[in-house]
């Protein structure tokens, strides 16, 4: 094969740009650190990049974002509820003190104050937010549980649920004498007050419209896994308070007393809805005074805003309100608590009943001092000095008689705290194990991190002292190429014509 000047030169040239390319390529290296400055490069390189930067990304979001938020919110509900337990404590502890006989009433009336307070504190420790998100009312982070201010344009159906197991025996006193009663001629004081059972289903919410509750709809057991539905019972009577049968209803009747939220079962009602698994009845309520728990967060219901009648009502439905985050590949997790869960309208209400009997025993009382100031008028008659002394032994009789219903109350609220630190301590254990869960993610996330990183280091990076080895010796060979090069065109045709 004939080899020509001119193809040594094309060799040489070629030669010459191929090394200097590989040199340039080793320059680049060296300069950036990085095995490919284009996909082009190395395409094999370039779509496991892309892959590992995408992995990184995503954990970054979580690991970076998504994660502290998830902690955030669950650390300031757990605050909340913490907080709320310890609250119960303390309602706990002033019931079994409240249970003495032993209380004074300026004792008792500071008990009173204080329970009043805990109530009010717990409600308002369910409008705890994080980030102006309220973190107890579901998917409705921007509503509030509680009224924030008195409320009269806002009427809500309300559809509540019991059980046979809800219905309690509560007892009252029937006969008690007014310091009026002193007056009227006809009362002879002869009969002694008496304690009377009855039994009651107490509604979450009182001070209600007295518009009547139109059915009771209940069903009962018949197996493990089936209710059957009851005929509804509509035998009910909408009473005031102030009515001296309101808690004496007529046989087969429920009164619905609306001022307390009360319906008052008699016996025979009684004995059919006792051991039922569903009590369900809709009443309506207009006013909420600050502080009260929005019914949408707890029940079924229908808010009608009065001071705008042209807008529809909105419906509410209760159902499982999860908000939950992406912390991780495809794995989703629940940061919230709901109030329901957590907070019941339980506690507020036991509260009401013990305010109202420890409130009774103190009229009582006001009542005996009264009756006790008037006989040491040295005026009264012989009559009247024993007609104030009767009525002074039916009182002392009505006194103990109301101390003993407010120790009950006591003891049901000592019961009720307990059974709400259960529910508390429910939320908290199942808070903790969801953030168990998610540190457990956090430290996977750090790892996976860790492990992409080191790929993606792996995958672009240039070795360094490898490189620096390889450009010294590309570099040679350049150098080497140019030197040969230089020898090879030093030589021509004229040069052997001489």
């Amino acid at each position: 094969m004939r080899i020509t000047t001119r193809m040594m030169t094309n060799n040489m040239l070629s030669n010459i740009n191929k090394n200097k390319i590989n040199l340039s390529k080793l320059e680049e290296q060296y300069s950036t650190g990085k095995k490919i400055q284009r996909p082009s490069d190395d395409p094999i390189i370039t779509v496991r990049a892309l892959k590992l930067r995408t992995s990184i990304s995503e954990i970054n979001q979580y690991y970076e974002k998504n994660i502290p938020d998830a902690f955030s919110w669950m650390d300031v509900t757990e605050s909340a509820l913490t907080t709320i337990n310890e609250l119960l404590r303390k309602m706990n502890k002033y019931c079994v003190q409240g249970s003495s006989d032993t209380l004074t009433a300026e004792d008792r009336a500071a008990i009173v104050e204080n329970l009043r307070q805990i109530k009010e504190q717990i409600y308002q420790e369910g409008n705890t937010n994080y980030a102006g998100r309220y973190v107890f009312t579901g998917y409705k982070t921007d509503s509030s549980l509680t009224f924030m201010e008195r409320t009269d344009n806002l009427r809500y159906d309300i559809t509540e649920k019991f059980t046979g197991k809800d219905i309690e025996t509560v007892f009252r006193v029937s006969g008690a004498y007014e310091l009026k009663d002193f007056d009227d001629t006809t009362v002879n004081f002869d009969t002694p007050p008496q304690l009377e059972n009855t039994y009651r289903i107490k509604l979450s919410y009182d001070r209600l419209e007295d518009i009547v509750i139109d059915s009771i709809r209940f069903s009962l057991p018949v197996s493990d896994t089936e209710s059957v539905e009851q005929t509804p019972i509509s035998n009910i009577k909408t009473v005031s308070v102030n009515d001296p049968n309101a808690y004496k209803p007529e046989p087969g009747f429920v009164n619905f007393i609306y001022e307390t939220g009360e319906l008052i079962l008699h016996e025979d009602v009684y004995n059919d809805l006792r051991i039922a698994d569903n009590i369900e009845l809709t009443y309506v309520k207009t006013s909420f005074e600050k502080g009260e728990l929005k019914p949408e967060h707890y029940f079924n219901c229908v808010m009608t805003d009065l001071s705008k009648p042209e807008q529809d009502p909105i419906t509410f439905t209760k159902s499982k309100q999860e908000i939950q985050y992406e912390v991780n590949f495809n794995q989703l997790l629940t940061i919230n608590t709901e109030a329901s869960d957590a907070i019941s309208h339980k506690i507020g209400r036991d509260i009401d009943d013990i305010i109202k009997c420890v409130n009774d025993v103190i009229h009582t009382e006001y009542k005996i001092q009264e009756v006790e100031k008037r006989l040491k008028d040295t005026n009264l008659t012989p009559d009247d000095v024993e007609r104030y002394n009767k009525m002074l032994e039916q009182l002392n009789t009505e006194l103990t008689l109301r101390k003993e219903i407010m120790q009950k109350a006591f003891a049901r609220g000592i019961t009720s705290s307990n059974e709400e630190q259960d529910r508390v301590n429910v939320a908290v254990a199942d808070l903790g194990s969801r953030q168990f869960r998610l540190r457990l993610t956090e430290n996977r996330l750090s790892s996976q991190k860790v492990d992409f990183t080191e790929l993606l280091s792996k995958n672009e990076d240039a070795d360094i002292v490898d490189t620096i080895i390889n450009f010294n010796s590309a570099y040679m060979i350049y150098n080497a190429s140019l030197s040969a090069s230089s020898r090879v065109v030093q030589n021509s045709l004229l040069d052997f014509l001489r």
